[in-house]
């Protein structure tokens, strides 16, 4: 490529699939090939059931009422297209940046750095809204257990989010989340195959425990708390469907750790098979737990008592079954949960990060891989810093519908990826893994749907993304362009 390229040729150059990979393999800054497909699928199992079950039933309901259950149904629906979208050029582009790496190689570098600002945006504030959610759950069991409660003002944030806009309260910390964010960091740093590991058992731990809520729920089933079905109780102006696109909206986000998946595409054994099983996989293990959580919720409270409920999924079995036992239980899965996720997105973060920096699109720190440890260890106590500082002082309601917003626009871009890469490479396409009925139709489908629910999103949160996405044009414009292996 000749340096000097006009400005279109700069913010349209790919990076070809045969360099990236060679490249990668060839750096000393390598990451070390170590996951199989099971601790893989557990990636994406754990980035994902926990945040949509354990805590946005609670945002989610108060806007659908009992039809929030359709609400999770369209997000899987949505997710699912996208999920073969990601099969299909992961099986291509086996590298650690998922999306951002999927568009670099189709439609340029202005566009995938815009898409790595998404992923950022949409890691680094799922991870902070998850770990806020692990003070909630971790108090639940402190009371349940000892009878002991963590101080409001070490449990609470400083900015906080009210109906009449937003308060400061002077000498309050959230301080469980960044206890949290350190132990994640703490294990990050040891290598992946570790944390692979160890999210793979807390997986199977938290399953076990949802199956645990669905069997004791479903003894105190009310049919009657399903209607009226489209009108909820909690006083929202949401009603029919516009309250179950809003609740869709939000609970999507849910379905991050299908996208987690694809970022340790440098780190899998065999990536351009067991990336898609992987990713195929952990949604379809997602879907069935979130259904089935979500009916059993909704059949043992009514709609209005799920508006500000702390710990709700423990609080429902308690009233259930009138003992603390249950509740005890469900608080002790909740918080080994929560962990998993956090450890999940913070780790989907560093990877994206490294992925970019590898690119020269940003500083080369972000590059620098361990060789004891095999892991970005300066990348991840960054990140680490960053989670910790917004989980420790920002309230949630601030980041729920921004990590939507940044998982509907990548998902959309990785959509749009499809047919791109198929034209780009012909009939010379190395045969494996396709989504089904042609590059349009799927594709364009899974488009439409990110479109749709996006339209359920507050004027607010296009306003914070619209400032996050200038912050990000210019960061490329000053440092990328210039900086840019591709130069």
């Amino acid at each position: 490529m000749p340096v000097n390229q006009t400005l279109v040729q700069k913010l349209t150059r790919i990076k070809l699939v045969d360099h990236q990979n060679t490249e990668h393999a060839s750096s000393s800054n390598t990451l070390h090939r170590s996951v199989g497909l099971f601790p893989l699928t557990m990636i994406g199992v754990g980035a994902t059931i926990g945040t949509g079950i354990f805590f946005t039933m609670v945002e989610a309901v108060p806007k659908a009422g009992p039809s929030v259950i359709l609400s999770f149904l369209i997000a899987a629906i949505t997710a699912g297209l996208t999920a073969l979208c990601y099969a299909e050029l992961s099986f291509r582009i086996p590298a650690s940046g998922s999306s951002y790496s999927f568009a670099y190689a189709s439609v340029g570098e202005f566009l995938a750095f815009i898409m790595a600002a998404c992923l950022l945006l949409e890691y680094g504030l799922a991870a902070s809204a998850v770990a806020i959610g692990w003070s909630d759950y971790l108090n639940n069991f402190l009371n349940n257990a000892f009878g002991w409660h963590i101080p409001e003002a070490l449990r609470t944030p400083s900015i906080v989010s009210t109906a009449h806009g937003i308060e400061f309260h002077g000498g309050h910390i959230n301080l469980p989340p960044i206890i949290l964010v350190a132990l994640c960091c703490w294990l990050l740093v040891r290598g992946a195959k570790e944390s692979a590991r160890t999210n793979a058992i807390m997986v199977m731990i938290k399953l076990a425990i949802l199956v645990f809520f669905v069997v004791i729920a479903f003894t105190g089933f009310d049919i009657n708390n399903f209607h009226p079905f489209f009108s909820p109780d909690g006083g929202t102006h949401f009603t029919g469907m516009a309250g179950v696109t809003a609740a869709a909206a939000t609970v999507f986000f849910s379905f991050i750790g299908l996208d987690t998946v694809a970022t340790a595409g440098e780190e899998v054994k065999n990536p351009k098979r067991n990336v898609p099983i992987g990713i195929l996989a952990a949604l379809g293990i997602v879907t069935v737990f979130y259904m089935l959580v979500a009916v059993a919720a909704m059949g043992a409270q009514p709609a209005a008592k799920f508006a500000g409920q702390e710990a709700g999924l423990a609080v429902i079995l308690q009233n259930v079954t009138g003992q603390t036992w249950p509740a005890l239980v469900l608080a002790v899965g909740a918080v080994i949960s929560v962990f998993s996720v956090t450890l999940v997105t913070i780790y989907g973060q560093t990877r994206i990060l490294y992925a970019i920096s590898k690119d020269g699109l940003i500083s080369p720190t972000f590059q620098k891989v361990s060789p004891r440890t095999g892991s970005p260890v300066q990348n991840t106590l960054i990140v680490c810093g960053v989670v910790g500082l917004v989980a420790g002082f920002v309230d949630a309601t601030f980041l729920w519908d921004m990590v939507s917003m940044g998982t509907l626009t990548a998902f959309a871009v990785v959509s749009l990826a499809v047919p791109v890469m198929r034209r780009k490479e012909g009939p010379t396409a190395e045969k494996g893994f396709r989504v089904p009925g042609g590059p349009y139709l799927v594709p364009g489908l899974s488009i439409a749907a990110c479109l749709y629910l996006m339209f359920g999103l507050s004027l607010t949160t296009y306003t914070v993304f619209g400032i996050w996405m200038t912050a990000a044009i210019l960061t490329y414009f000053l440092y990328g362009m210039r900086h840019s292996h591709l130069n």
